[in-house]
């Protein structure tokens, strides 16, 4: 009785200037940053002052606003912003992709933010590099000088080298393959389970957690994000919490909150450690993916989700049912925790053999969403 996410959502809200992007390292005291309504309706009714049809103008602004040396924390190396023009909000990124960034590129992409109640608009997205007068520059092991005209900023990537689970943390069968830092500030250690071919998200605990948690009501194993709504399993077997649960609101808007799919450690995967493991759960997908799990020419990636996407508290109670049940055999607990969505019937041209392994699109514009597969 597992379970197992399969639709694939895609990436792309960006953490706010204001807060992500200034500074260029986490706050770790002094008081909270107040903010009004008053400052949000001045910058609603602020007239229009960007060519959001031109891409290059873009990029200037997001460039210019911000100070000379900034901290990208997720860990698939993207540097999210918003902003607001003509009254409606756009969310964007850059991204220094494993692939190209030592060669001098930098991916960017806006797009007016989602929201449930409207289509999705068209994501406006380039590789930008000398051609476009911009340089990128690698000034670090993990920072890259990005230079426009006059304006200069130096991206500092978040070095989680050094970071790895804690003795006894990991059973006999699970194989470390990277921290991951997502861009909700919730910090996770992506392992594969290599009996029983699943992957897990444990939470890292030893750094502080940005969230403070409470127990679902019908089940006291089960811990809810006050902040981010990630519910955590406490294990029965080793002390440590494994994600089984995302809102489904979150998912949707493809918000700071949506999963760590999308955040996978691609400066610390070492050697060919998730490719095996990916290959070992699809067969088929070998010699279609390289050690990162991405399709040639960077369309797909190979989607590790495996909690659920949760409406409701009851929604999650399908994981404590089945880790103290007496159905699931004891040498196939770990698979209580990873979800499993119905399959929809096979369409003409496959049979339920041939389907294909679940990927997720991996558009140039890197933007997340269940609603088009975007990622």
């Amino acid at each position: 009785m597992w379970f197992h996410l399969t639709h694939a959502i895609a990436v792309s809200l960006g953490l706010a200037l204001a807060c992500w992007a200034t500074g260029g390292a986490a706050e770790t005291g002094g008081s909270p940053q107040l903010s009004t309504n008053q400052q949000y309706l001045e910058e609603a009714m602020r007239p229009p002052s960007l060519d959001t049809g031109d891409l290059k103008s873009v990029f200037d602004f997001v460039l210019a606003s911000l100070p000379p040396l900034v901290k990208v924390y997720p860990t698939e190396n993207y540097f999210y912003f918003n902003f607001m023009h003509a009254h409606v909000r756009y969310a964007g990124n850059l991204r220094f992709d494993v692939h190209d960034r030592d060669d001098g590129k930098v991916h960017f992409a806006y797009f007016e933010d989602l929201a449930e109640w409207k289509e999705e608009a068209p994501v406006t997205h380039r590789v930008m590099g000398k051609a476009d007068g911009v340089e990128v520059a690698k000034v670090g092991m993990l920072a890259y000088r990005v230079t426009a005209g006059i304006h200069s900023v130096v991206f500092e990537l978040n070095d989680l080298s050094g970071v790895k689970p804690p003795p006894g943390l990991l059973t006999a069968e699970e194989r470390f393959i990277g921290p991951i830092f997502d861009e909700s500030g919730i910090r996770f250690f992506l392992v594969y389970n290599r009996r029983l071919k699943i992957f897990h998200y444990l939470l890292d605990e030893t750094a502080t957690v940005a969230e403070q948690f409470t127990a679902m009501r019908t089940a006291n194993r089960i811990l809810i994000g006050k902040r981010t709504g990630f519910a955590f399993y406490r294990d029965h077997r080793i002390e440590r919490k494994i994600l089984i649960g995302v809102f489904e609101g979150n998912a949707r808007v493809n918000n700071y909150f949506d999963g760590p799919f999308d955040q996978l450690p691609d400066n610390f995967i070492e050697g060919e450690a998730l490719r095996s493991a990916i290959t070992a759960i699809e067969p088929r997908l070998k010699g279609r993916i390289d050690r990162l799990g991405i399709s040639p020419g960077g369309a797909d990636r190979y989607m590790i989700a495996p909690y659920r996407h949760y409406r409701l508290e009851e929604d999650l109670a399908i994981f404590h049912e089945c880790a103290t049940g007496k159905v699931v055999p004891a040498e196939l607990y770990y698979g209580c925790f990873v979800f499993v969505e119905e399959p929809p019937p096979p369409t003409a041209s496959e049979t339920a053999g041939s389907r294909k392994p679940k990927m997720r699109t991996k558009n140039p514009a890197s933007a997340k969403s269940n609603r088009s597969a975007r990622r």
